[in-house]
């Protein structure tokens, strides 16, 4: 009886050890693939060009966006199927917080003749695509 009592503590340790490792692998996973991370950038836009954030396929993320530039820049949702929703126009200085939803590109306009300067915090999926397109 003594060595049986034994032996089902033993499995059981080895049971928990297992989920042990397979909960930190998952983990591990989730957060090297950038599904739960943040990124925080100073990003320049030169003039008459915009800056595109998750022109690819993705989940959901969340920007808070500084204008540092001495002009307005406008923000635009740019699905990856086609089309534009949802501006929104900043002003100089001005902190906004815009939620995009998955495989929706954030397009920022900087329609000036001077470069413009955002300081971005992305929050959420941070597995995306970035550049710029005049």
């Amino acid at each position: 009886m003594k060595s049986q009592i034994h032996e089902n503590k033993k499995t059981k340790i080895k049971l928990l050890s297992k989920t042990i490792i397979a909960l930190f692998a998952v983990l591990l996973l989730t957060t090297s693939c950038g599904v739960f991370g943040s990124l925080t950038s100073n990003t320049t836009i030169k003039p008459n060009e915009s800056f595109v954030l998750g022109n690819n396929e993705h989940g959901t993320f969340k920007v808070k966006l500084k204008n540092v530039s001495n002009h307005d820049l406008k923000i635009i949702m740019a699905p990856i199927s086609g089309g534009t929703h949802s501006p929104i126009n900043v002003s100089p200085n001005e902190t906004v917080t815009v939620k995009a939803e998955s495989n929706t590109a954030l397009v920022i306009e900087n329609k000036s003749n001077e470069s413009a300067s955002v300081d971005l915090y992305v929050t959420g999926d941070t597995g995306l695509s970035m550049g710029y397109k005049n």
